[in-house]
């Protein structure tokens, strides 16, 4: 493992400060002030960067056994998106579904599978035609196409997002 190298002083203090900022979830809603007990916090900056560092941690030490025993051929993640590829008839997609959301009771996972040949991952439409998989950009239907007026007042980085966006 590759954290033997790390100063164990400054791995507690990195330990106890992670402690910190996740136990800060407070919140207030129509003037009252809670505290949120168990999960991360919605919207806290820190809260994608901890589940990053947990989903990671989740996949060395768990998930990468359930791949293997479970005969996935492809698993690729991107933030809170995960896209399995495998062989029907040589691994149960809904077992693997039941042990992935054991690994932890307040962590669960949906499946969305292929239908009419087609699955989106992302803005992906992956689709099988014969023995070929072909790529195309996938667009929600909330996609508005709406662009911000030149005249609003934000930055320009803003409003030439949305054009490149559309030419793109």
């Amino acid at each position: 493992m590759c954290n033997q190298n790390i100063n164990k002083k400054l791995k507690h203090e990195i330990r106890k400060l992670s402690q910190v900022l996740i136990k800060q979830n407070y919140f207030q809603y129509q003037d009252i002030q809670y505290i949120q007990e168990e999960v991360l916090a919605m919207g806290m900056p820190t809260s994608s960067i901890f589940s990053e560092i947990y989903l990671q941690y989740s996949e060395n030490k768990k998930i990468l056994d359930i791949l293997l025993k479970s005969h996935i051929i492809g698993y690729f993640h991107y933030v809170d998106d995960i896209l399995i590829i495998y062989k029907n008839g040589t691994t149960n997609i809904h077992d693997v579904l039941t042990i992935f959301n054991n690994i932890t009771p307040t962590m669960k996972f949906t499946m969305e599978e292929e239908n009419d040949n087609k699955i989106y991952f992302l803005n992906i439409t992956i689709s099988k035609e014969d023995k070929n998989i072909l790529f195309n950009t996938y667009r929600k239907m909330s996609t508005t196409a709406t662009i911000i007026q030149v005249t609003h007042i934000t930055t320009p980085e803003h409003k030439f997002a949305a054009i490149r966006y559309l030419t793109n």
